[in-house]
């Protein structure tokens, strides 16, 4: 498995036998249980599918090893078996090719040969020899012959150890190799995003400053939130990418990396939230963008009368459907190449993703993007939607307490209720808190960076000992209150009012 790991970092990491694999069971995977998994693990999720593929690979290898003490080719079988099983999964991947086989073919030729390796140094330490006791095979001298006399059984037993200890040694020195190699294929160095037309004043102090807990008022890039189904990240080498708009077009094109970075880029402020986001969860953050407008790639082509979603592909195959109206009506979708002042790390879709105000990412906020396709919903169905999700996925007012933060034990007297709120495309008007289910109270309002933007707050409190009960809801600038009705992220992301528990000393 290592050497295939290896061999995948150099070719396409996703072929890796234990992550294709797992990307095959994601897909198979019913939605409830991927809710459930990202409910109950979070980010999580990933490692424990991945160590569980890997336990099961394991025991599965070890039950060939069995077999093959007493039955090589069985045992040999069963572990080609589950190689071609790994090649399979492979193969099944979009844009997959016949080098996508290449690394399952490496593991399954390098794990026989450790098996039978193993397998013979076992037999022995027990003096056990193939064929039944007493057999000699083709040319082998008889039993009793001065050239048969054996090594010690602790010698062979140290040998057996020390060859044990040696591929244990050599799994973890290439399997290190073969994650660094991946980590710096993905590294991102020398590319520099030129400015916008007119950049973004540095926003405001956010309350963030002031009161302790209260979420930053612009994420900072490595704690941004990230939900996806990908098990490795996309090589997608700058010089060789291109984004391709097609479909129901007048004039379709292709732009290199360098054109569309030459294009006039914009900066925005702009909150993305996941619909996987439960009320009052933390898959939701705030950043500054910077890209072309998807409008300005649209007017471009010349979009025909009939289409009415943008289908997206990212550059493993991945679509996302979103609606043309959305990206239409005026509001500030991109092709973004930079987020907080810094090109796009991997992780978050280098070279460019969409950014679209108002919609939750699983349908407008593509990374890795190679292709917009303008095409019609009867005709074409992305990923998500392929599984159930909802078509257009507009994003839900809400609202979360960040402090105190719940089940958690404060000490009496003067302190704060605060968090934030997010209505995007259509702003927060304000924010209201209850304590112990009384009235509802409006709480104060931070900065503001434009309604494609979350809000912070804060309510000033007078704690006393004792156990309470907090509540917060917001309402739109349009004058939408939070909805106290209760549902799951699917099929259209959560609502309901987030409520929590604290105990004051």
């Amino acid at each position: 498995m290592a050497v295939g790991h290896l061999v995948a970092a150099t070719l396409t990491p996703s072929s890796s036998p234990v992550l294709a694999v797992g990307a095959t069971v994601i897909d198979r995977t019913p939605t409830p249980m991927k809710e459930w998994a990202v409910r109950e693990l979070g980010t999580k999720d990933k490692p424990v599918l991945l160590g569980s593929v890997l336990l099961v690979t394991l025991l599965l290898a070890g039950l060939a090893g069995l077999i093959a003490r007493r039955r090589r080719a069985a045992g040999a079988t069963v572990l080609i078996t589950l190689v071609g099983l790994a090649g399979l999964a492979a193969l099944s991947r979009p844009l997959a090719t016949a080098r996508d086989l290449l690394p399952a073919l490496a593991a399954g030729a390098v794990g026989v040969a450790v098996l039978l390796g193993l397998a013979h140094l076992a037999d022995r330490t027990t003096g056990t020899r193939r064929g039944g006791a007493g057999a000699t095979g083709p040319g082998e001298p008889p039993p009793d012959h001065p050239m048969t006399a054996a090594a010690s059984p602790a010698t062979t037993r140290r040998t057996l150890l020390l060859a044990v200890l040696g591929v244990a040694a050599a799994t973890a020195v290439t399997g290190w190799a073969g994650r660094s190699l991946e980590k710096w294929r993905t590294r991102i160095s020398g590319v520099r995003i030129p400015t916008a037309r007119q950049p973004l004043p540095p926003l405001p102090e956010g309350l963030d400053a002031v009161y302790d807990g209260i979420s930053d008022f612009q994420t900072a890039t490595g704690r941004f939130y990230r939900v996806d189904i990908n098990l490795s990240l996309p090589i997608v080498p700058p010089d060789e990418w291109d984004l391709r708009i097609d479909g129901e077009v007048d004039h379709p094109f292709t732009l290199t990396f360098d054109e569309l970075r030459a294009m006039p880029l914009v900066e925005r402020d702009i909150t993305l939230t996941c619909v996987s986001n439960e009320v009052g969860g933390k898959y939701v953050g705030s950043a500054r963008w910077r890209g072309v407008l998807l409008s300005t790639l649209l007017d471009r082509a010349g979009v025909r009368d009939g289409a009415d979603q943008v289908l997206s592909t990212a550059a493993d195959g991945f679509t996302i459907s979103t609606p043309l109206a959305a990206v239409q009506d005026g509001r500030d979708a991109m092709v973004a190449i930079a987020m907080n002042g810094e090109p796009l790390p991997a992780e978050h879709g280098f070279p460019a993703r969409l950014v679209t105000p108002g919609l939750y990412g699983y349908v407008g906020a593509t990374k890795w993007l190679r292709k917009l396709t303008l095409t019609r919903y009867d005709d074409a169905e992305a990923y998500w939607t392929e599984r159930g999700w909802a078509t257009e996925g507009p994003i839900k007012v809400s609202s979360r307490i960040d402090t105190p933060a719940p089940l958690s034990r404060i000490d009496a007297g003067r302190t704060v209720i605060g968090g934030v709120a997010w209505a995007q495309h259509r702003g927060v008007k304000g924010v209201e808190v209850r304590i112990d289910g009384g009235p509802w109270q409006a709480a104060r309002l931070g900065p503001s960076a434009g309604i494609d933007y979350w809000r912070q707050w804060y309510l000033p409190w007078e704690a006393t000992p004792g156990r309470h009960s907090l509540a917060v809801r917001a309402t739109t600038r349009d004058g939408e209150v939070q909805t106290a009705v209760r549902a799951t992220p699917f099929p259209n992301g959560s609502s309901g009012i987030q409520e929590i528990q604290v105990v004051v000393e």
